[in-house]
């Protein structure tokens, strides 16, 4: 790896026989920022005063998107991959709860409100706190950008954050995505409640799967994030993503709500 391991945390990168990216050691983080609740401070569009490579000085909360070394998302590459049967598969442990939808500026977010389970990361639970979309995919595989990619966010008692991200690709619409755009339509940026929400039904597919050290990919960008990025390309309509792209007002721009990679793996 060609970065260096001088870090805060090193980038050590496994694979497991789950086809596991695995950065270890986890940092051992304070309480770690969330993503900003409102997004309409800054926006995708490059060489504008808000757009990604300016995120840093919009707010001097926000100056690690700019000068981190821990920066996500990332290209993960083949090459650069070691097996790691150790680490096993993702344990996920998820239940029916009440959510609410919002629209954040730049992406759709389902937010749980009741305990909507827990993923099991090294001993740590991390509880299921929202999930959003964005398009085209932040993360890359060998160079390869997907049409969709799912971020579900999770948090620990101690305020660590783990992220799980899903890859989709156009074919088959995608079932969680399917409950959701009917209530769409009629969505402000107030948050409209849907009742009881199973993230049960958000599919991995697939037993493989990368894991590193790396950050929120917007404000505030903040560093020792824990990213499971499932190996297997999932399917999503193209009606599917017009609805979410349209609903955030991105219909008409190619990279709207997608950040530029910070690096290789």
């Amino acid at each position: 790896m060609s970065e260096s391991l001088s870090f805060l945390c090193d980038r050590l990168l496994f694979v497991s026989i789950v086809l596991t990216i695995h950065f270890l050691p986890i940092c051992n983080a304070l309480q770690m920022e969330t993503e900003v609740a409102d997004e309409t401070a800054f926006t995708y569009e490059k060489g504008t005063s808000t757009g990604p490579e300016n995120w840093g000085k919009i707010n001097q909360q926000w100056r690690v998107c700019n000068n981190g070394r821990m920066q996500s998302p990332v290209d993960l590459l083949d090459g650069r991959v070691e097996i790691h049967p150790d680490l096993g598969e993702l344990k996920r442990d998820y239940k029916p709860a009440l959510a609410s939808v919002k629209n954040r500026g730049h992406d759709i977010a389902v937010i749980w409100k009741g305990n909507a389970g827990v993923i099991n990361i090294n001993g740590t639970a991390y509880k299921l706190t929202q999930c959003h979309w964005h398009s085209p995919s932040e993360h890359t595989f060998n160079g390869s950008r997907n049409k969709l990619e799912l971020h579900a966010v999770h948090s620990s008692s101690d305020g660590k954050i783990a992220v799980i991200g899903i890859t989709y690709k156009y074919g088959r619409p995608d079932r969680f995505l399917a409950k959701l755009i009917p209530h769409l339509n009629s969505l402000g940026h107030e948050e409209k409640d849907l009742g009881i929400i199973n993230p049960g039904e958000i599919k991995f597919g697939s037993r493989k799967y990368y894991r590193y050290i790396g950050s929120l990919t917007v404000p505030p960008c903040t560093e020792g994030v824990v990213w499971t990025i499932v190996h297997k390309v999932r399917t999503v309509s193209r009606d599917q993503v017009r609805i979410l792209r349209d609903a955030v007002h991105d219909a008409m721009r190619s990279d709207v709500s997608a950040r530029g990679l910070k690096s290789k793996l």
